[in-house]
């Protein structure tokens, strides 16, 4: 009980700015504002994220790395509300094509727990087979985008997902004790809650689908399983930062990969496993 109410407080650390951008969307609906309350909300997300840069809960780099989720999501949202797939109630000054500017912090937000749970986890993915892994993501992306043109092939990308995926593992720290899950799993798990977050801003009317526009009803099921899928190209963007972080930002002694052999044996470059901290 006391690890799981440890693995609880490190979670919830890491949930801070998803948090506080739901206590921003609160706050928009219940407090009167001289501004409309989409921009509202984009001026406090820019103040949340300065904020928490400047008091070093996030750090340089994992800002950067939000500002890519940020970009990522919102050229999601651009085609996404284009295509009817879901609108926005609020539009203010601040939007682009019918997508007011604070909806890319939704996705950022994902992009900051991915960075602050690597970060307080000490999380290190093993037999992690980055370009494999790295190009079923890009087509798993492109599919919320080509499926309204052409076949939905999430299926097919999600098993392909766990064939890239298969023996590799995310091992994690809470308090002094070590533990292993597989990756795949933890794609579940994370879209899990991220399914829950989408009931929640629909409430709120972050945004809506079609059938919520009269009354307010449950988020389709199915949009857990997209999450999930989502999530992949948020653990491998930040993969792939924390991969060449050393070689980016130190020497290459502080490099975060390492490249492993089979019992002290070494493995030739293109059947070398990868392991991400």
């Amino acid at each position: 009980m006391k690890q799981l109410l440890r693995f609880a407080w490190i979670e919830a650390q890491c949930c801070l700015f998803a948090v506080l951008f739901f206590a921003g969307l609160a706050l928009v609906r219940v407090v009167p504002l001289p501004v409309n309350a989409a921009d509202a909300l984009l001026i406090w997300s820019l103040g949340v994220t300065l904020v928490l840069w400047l008091v070093r809960w996030e750090t340089g780099r994992e800002v950067a790395v939000i500002f890519g989720f940020h970009l990522v999501g919102l050229a999601l949202e651009l085609y996404k509300v284009q295509q009817g797939s879901w609108s926005y109630p609020d539009i203010g000054w601040a939007t682009v094509g019918g997508v007011p500017l604070y909806s890319g912090f939704m996705y950022a937000a994902v992009g900051s727990y991915v960075c602050q749970a690597w970060r307080r986890f000490d999380l290190r993915i093993t037999n992690f087979r980055a370009r494999s892994t790295a190009a079923v993501a890009a087509l798993i992306y492109l599919n919320f985008f080509t499926h309204h043109v052409t076949w939905d092939v999430r299926v097919p990308l999600a098993l392909a997902l766990l064939a890239v995926t298969w023996r590799t593992w995310v091992h994690f720290t809470v308090g002094e004790r070590r533990y292993a899950m597989p990756l795949a799993l933890s794609f579940v798990l994370i879209g899990f809650f991220l399914w829950i977050a989408e009931n929640a801003a629909t409430l709120l009317r972050a945004w809506q689908y079609p059938d919520q526009e009269s009354v307010w009803t449950l988020v389709h099921v199915a949009k857990f399983g997209s999450w999930a899928l989502l999530v992949v190209v948020s653990i491998v963007l930040v993969a792939g930062v924390k991969a060449y972080e050393g070689r980016l930002y130190g020497t290459v002694e502080d490099r975060t990969v390492t490249r492993g052999g089979r019992q002290g044996r070494p493995v030739p470059a293109a059947e070398e496993p990868i392991t991400v901290r």
